[in-house]
């Protein structure tokens, strides 16, 4: 039987394909703040320019290539069975070729409807605005987990990690909650590794290896070290 390995990504896994990272760029996303684009008072106090901020963000992340990191994780599968959990919300481990992703914080090619938040669609690299609704009439909003809001796959996420035989960290500082609590969840005696140029949240988890590199560098390390064991 396969062992299972399961990753949480973050922002410096994209950064790489050239995706802008808020934590990295001033506290700005393209000269928006978070408080305007990412969190339901912004959604209601502007909803226009919301909705044409994440079109811009649509386009650049269609236009992104998946990085040497992204197509690393995938050719794992070759000998484990990978669960990749990403904070972020491109669709870049999919196109590098993982089959198993779960979007924490949702997924820009998605839009959700503001009346019936389970009907969601998929709707490429388009953009929306406002008048575009689902078949019920409710206004369309992109389908991402803004600050503020409750984060509905993290449930799943812990039972993923739960089960986790091998577990790898990659781009993310572990700062951020809910997503920096999974480490916590994997068993104890599994082999845990952090790859990312800036350290922190590691306090206290046991049996960790640091790749203190970027995503493309030490995850393409990381991977063949991985597959030399199989």
């Amino acid at each position: 039987m396969k062992k299972t390995i399961v990753v949480l990504t973050g922002a410096g896994v994209s950064a790489e394909s050239g995706i802008a990272t808020f934590r990295g760029s001033g506290g700005l996303w393209n000269g928006y703040s978070i408080e305007d684009v990412a969190t339901p008072q912004g959604w209601h106090a502007n909803p226009e320019m919301v909705l044409e901020f994440y079109n811009e963000r649509r386009k650049d992340a269609a236009k992104a290539e998946p990085n040497a990191a992204h197509r690393a994780l995938a050719k794992l599968e070759k000998a484990y069975d990978v669960q990749v959990i990403t904070q972020n919300v491109d669709d870049l481990h999919e196109r590098g070729g993982s089959t198993n992703v779960l979007h924490l914080h949702g997924i820009l090619r998605q839009v959700r409807s503001t009346t019936h938040p389970n009907l969601v669609y998929d709707i490429g690299d388009k953009a929306i605005k406002l008048g575009d609704t689902c078949e019920k009439g409710g206004q369309l909003r992109p389908h991402i987990v803004w600050f503020g809001e409750a984060v509905p796959m993290i449930e799943r996420a812990v039972r993923i990690a739960s089960k986790a035989d091998i577990f790898i960290v990659i781009g993310t500082s572990l700062v951020v909650y809910p997503a920096a609590s999974l480490i916590h969840y994997v068993p104890k005696f599994a082999p845990k590794y952090l790859v990312d140029p800036n350290i922190g949240g590691v306090d206290g988890v046991s049996n960790l290896t640091i790749f203190q590199k970027k995503a493309t560098e030490g995850v393409t390390e990381l991977v063949d070290k991985l597959l030399g064991e199989v």
